[in-house]
């Protein structure tokens, strides 16, 4: 078959059970149909633009216009029962952990106490007392020797090495 023979087989299985004046009236109609299409794309494209300049005259923004979508959104969220729901749990979530922190802390800090009043700790504590008071002494009796922290003495203040 050539490629005429091909085009006339295939619109032939396309059209089976149309007759040759139904075909033609489908036609028509389908080219109406793609013109009036191309028209009201013409008319909407010419109602935007009016309706874009209306828009600029009063001062209204695209800008505008996603701010109050995006606020009603919001509101429409915060308004929704799921929103609710989310929020009690979340807000009684917190407390609970608030309370749990709150118990724990007070738990460290006791054990803390407890543990500063311990034999242990009072030895310790005596310990590094007693090598303050030596390290603290050693330093105030070589005092002298060192220069003044305002710097009022007669000796300079020494730059520190850099680090």
């Amino acid at each position: 078959m050539d490629s005429a023979g091909q085009g006339v087989a295939a619109r032939t299985l396309a059209v089976e059970g149309l007759t040759e004046a139904e075909e033609e009236e489908l036609r028509a109609e389908l080219t109406k149909v793609e013109e009036e299409i191309v028209t009201l794309r013409q008319v909407l494209a010419a109602k935007e633009r009016h309706c874009g300049e209306l828009k600029r005259r009063l001062g209204l923004s695209a800008l505008g216009g996603l701010k109050q979508n995006l606020s009603r959104s919001w509101h429409d969220v915060q308004v929704s029962n799921a929103y609710k729901k989310t929020q009690e749990t979340l807000s009684q979530a917190g407390q609970k952990t608030s309370a749990a922190l709150s118990t724990v802390g007070s738990a460290i800090s006791r054990k803390l106490g407890d543990m500063r009043n311990s034999a242990t700790f009072k030895s310790f504590e005596d310990r590094v007392g007693t090598i303050k008071s030596k390290v603290v002494g050693d330093r105030e009796n070589s005092a002298d020797n060192l220069p003044s922290a305002t710097g009022n003495g007669d000796q300079p203040l020494s730059d520190p090495a850099p680090f």
